[in-house]
């Protein structure tokens, strides 16, 4: 009787904070006035011609610029760290965090050897970097960093591929780099095969984009309404945002992986296994 009752006290008590914290957001919202409306807010979030920040004072940068050097930042700091002071105390019994390492690490490893037997090692490499970036960069918009425009305005950091730009860079390169495998494993017909995909950095970019587009858009629109303002943008922001980071980080690297594994496939292989099928 007596947990049971501690336990109640407890629970009383959460939502008793809970409905404070609300009644003083739902004030605050009232007495504070949006700078831009809802459409100049969604046209901003496409566009980013609207909230820009200043760098040193030289030049105004798009806000998921300034994420993705913050993001890319982030990322080579803990790669250094892990590297110096985690990886090398590394037990032949793993405990929690080096197998949650090892999973990471196996799980794009495993990706590229699946899909590229013959070549894996530098495409486990890449897609485990371009996987982790867009990831932990999807991820980055769940905190909601502030920074402060040029024009004195509050604004949420955005994910560093939510501007058509990053998502463009990101198919672009992923595109060069399977064409580079190709030329590498097979020449002029390792080229010539990846320029047959030629739709294939375009469908990249806007598969990328338009998932974590549409997450972004949901979410400001959620959370530009007093009524929706509240308990709702927290399951909207979490499940939009886990779900798009893990999804389109699977989806790019494993039509990468997919398409290299095309390109490089050695071609006397290939001329094999379609003589062996014309024979049976």
């Amino acid at each position: 009787m007596y947990l049971e009752k501690k336990k109640r006290n407890k629970a009383l008590a959460v939502m008793a904070v809970l409905l404070v914290l609300s009644a003083g957001g739902i004030v605050a919202t009232m007495h504070t006035g949006k700078h831009e409306s809802i459409k100049e807010t969604m046209r901003d979030a496409v566009l980013h011609d609207l909230n820009r920040i200043s760098v040193f004072g030289l030049f105004e940068a798009d806000p998921s610029l300034v994420s993705g050097f913050i993001v890319t930042a982030l990322m080579l700091f803990i790669a250094l760290i892990l590297r110096i002071f985690v990886i090398p105390r590394f037990k032949r019994v793993p405990g929690r965090f080096q197998m949650l390492i090892e999973l990471w690490v196996d799980t794009f490893r495993n990706l590229a050897k699946g899909n590229s037997p013959h070549r894996y090692k530098a495409l486990g490499a890449y897609i485990f970097a371009v996987g982790s970036y867009i990831f932990t960069g999807t991820m980055f918009e769940l905190f909601g960093f502030q920074a402060i425009t040029s024009e004195g305005h509050s604004i949420s950091l955005p994910a560093p591929l939510a501007n058509i730009n990053g998502a463009i860079a990101t198919g672009c390169f992923s595109y060069l780099f399977i064409m580079f495998g190709g030329i590498t494993a097979n020449k002029i017909k390792g080229a010539g095969k990846t320029l047959k995909e030629f739709s294939l950095p375009v469908s990249m970019t806007f598969r990328l984009f338009g998932a974590l587009l549409s997450g972004m858009l949901t979410t400001e629109l959620v959370y530009y309404y007093i009524t929706l303002s509240f308990v709702l943008p927290v399951v909207v922001g979490v499940l939009f945002t886990v779900l798009h980071a893990v999804i389109q980080a699977y989806v790019l690297t494993m039509l990468t992986s997919f398409y290299y594994g095309e390109v490089t496939e050695p071609i006397h292989k290939k001329e094999k296994k379609t003589q062996q099928e014309g024979r049976s």
